[in-house]
C-alpha cells in the first residue's frame, strides 16, 4: 500500500519498489512505474497500484477419483504480475487518493480465477484416476497437469499474470478411508517388525545354541582332560606307592636286621643279667639261710631262756600266793581286775550295795 501524505490540499504519494503505480489525470498518464514519488491533487488524480512481487496463493479443494472416493488437494501457486498496465486495465487496482487503499479486491479476484482454473485441471486428472493410484502418483500428476493448465490458460496472459511455480503439498482421502488404507500398511509394517523380531529371536536362539554347544564341547573336553588327569594321577599314585613300598621294604629289612641284632644283644644281655641275678640270688639265699639259721637259733635260745624265766617267775608267783592269806588275794584280784577294766569317769555306789559289800568283807575277815 502506497504511503500518502497531505499538505495544504495537495497529496504526496511514495510508492514501494515492489508496487507499480500509474497516475492518470484527465485521461493522460502522468506517472507510470514502481517506486515512484510525486505530488498530486486528490480531486483530479486517478491512481492505481499493482504489486509486481512474487505472490503465494494457497488453495485447498476437494476432488473425486474414478472409484468415487473424495480426496482433498492442498496446493500452492506462485505468480506475479508481469504486465502491470495490462493488469490495471483488466482488473480494478485503483486506490483511494486520500488513503491509498484499494477500492476493490483485485487480489481476491485474481486468486479466485487462478484457484478455479487449477481446480478444474486437478479435477480433470483425478476423475480418471483411482484412489490408490492418486495416493501413489497423484501429487506429481496433479502438479504437472495444473502447471500445464495454468500455463495454457489464455486469461492469465491477457490479464498480465505469469505463473512462476506450482506445488502440490498434499493429496489426502477422507479420515475414515485414510485409516482404512493405513491399516494394511500398518499390518504389513507390524508383520515386518514381528518377522524382524522373530528373526532376531531366531538369531539369538541360534547364537545361544552355538554358545551352549561350545560350552558343552568345552565341558566334554574338560571332562576328557580330567579323565586323563585322573588316570595320570592314578599312575603317579601307583608309582608313588611302589616307590614307598620298595622304600618300606628296604626300611623294614634294615629295621628287621637291626631288630635281630638288638634282640640278640638283648638276649645276650638278658642271659648275662639272669646269670648275674642267679648268682646274686644264690648268694643272697645262702646269706639269708645262714641268717635265718642264726636267727632261729637265737630265737630258740631266747625262747628257751624266756620260758625258763617265765616258769621260774610263775613258780615264784605261785609260791608267793600260796603263802598269802585269802583277803590279800581278793585285794590283788580286785587290783588286777581294776587294771583290766576300761576307763570309768565316775562310780555311784548306793548304800545298799556298800552295806552288803562291807558285810561281805567283814564276814570274810572274820572267817
Amino acid at each position: 500500500m502506497a504511503d500518502i501524505t497531505r499538505r495544504l490540499g495537495w497529496r504526496h504519494l511514495r510508492g514501494a519498489p515492489t508496487a507499480h503505480v500509474r497516475h492518470h489525470r484527465d485521461g493522460k498518464l502522468l506517472h507510470d512505474g514502481p517506486g515512484l514519488s510525486f505530488w498530486y491533487r486528490a480531486l483530479t488524480a486517478a491512481l492505481s497500484e499493482v504489486p509486481v512481487d512474487d505472490r503465494e496463493l494457497a488453495m485447498t479443494f476437494h476432488a473425486r477419483t474414478s472409484d468415487f472416493q473424495d480426496v482433498a488437494v492442498q496446493a500452492t501457486v506462485t505468480y506475479r504480475v508481469s504486465d502491470p498496465a495490462l493488469a490495471a486495465a483488466r482488473l480494478d487496482f485503483s486506490i483511494d487518493p486520500d488513503t491509498g487503499v484499494w477500492r476493490g479486491a483485485p487480489l481476491e479476484q485474481l486468486g479466485t480465477l487462478m484457484t478455479e482454473t487449477a481446480q478444474q485441471h486437478a479435477l480433470d486428472v483425478l476423475a480418471r484416476t483411482t484412489l490408490s493410484a492418486a495416493l501413489v502418483d497423484g501429487v506429481a500428476s496433479v502438479r504437472e497437469r495444473v502447471a500445464a493448465g495454468l500455463a495454457a490458460e489464455p486469461r492469465l496472459p491477457a490479464t498480465g499474470i505469469e505463473v512462476v511455480a506450482v506445488r502440490v503439498v498434499a493429496l489426502r482421502p477422507e479420515p475414515e478411508v485414510e485409516r482404512a488404507l493405513r491399516t494394511p500398511a500398518r499390518e504389513q509394517i507390524q508383520q515386518e517388525a514381528d518377522r524382524a523380531t522373530y528373526e532376531r529371536r531366531a538369531v539369538a536362539v541360534e547364537r545361544e545354541r552355538t554358545i551352549a554347544e561350545n560350552e558343552l564341547a568345552s565341558q566334554i573336553e574338560l571332562a576328557r582332560r580330567e579323565e586323563q588327569l585322573v588316570d595320570q594321577r592314578g599312575i603317579n599314585t601307583r608309582r608313588e606307592a611302589e616307590e614307598h613300598a620298595a622304600a618300606d621294604a628296604v626300611r623294614a629289612g634294615a629295621e628287621a636286621s637291626r631288630s635281630v641284632k638288638l634282640a640278640e644283644a638283648e638276649a645276650e644281655r638278658s642271659v648275662k643279667l639272669a646269670e648275674a641275678e642267679a648268682t646274686r640270688t644264690v648268694k643272697l639265699a645262702d646269706a639269708e639261710a645262714a641268717r635265718s639259721v642264726r636267727l632261729a637259733r637265737a630265737e630258740a635260745e631266747s625262747a628257751r631262756e624266756v620260758g625258763e624265766a617265765r616258769a621260774q617267775a610263775q613258780a615264784a608267783w605261785l609260791r608267793v600266793h600260796g603263802d598269802v592269806d585269802v583277803a590279800t588275794l581278793h585285794a590283788l584280784t580286785g587290783t588286777r581286775l581294776a587294771e583290766n577294766l576300761p576307763n570309768i569317769e565316775s562310780v555311784t555306789v548306793s548304800p545298799d550295795v556298800l552295806t552288803g559289800l562291807l558285810a561281805r568283807l567283814g564276814g570274810g575277815e572274820r572267817a
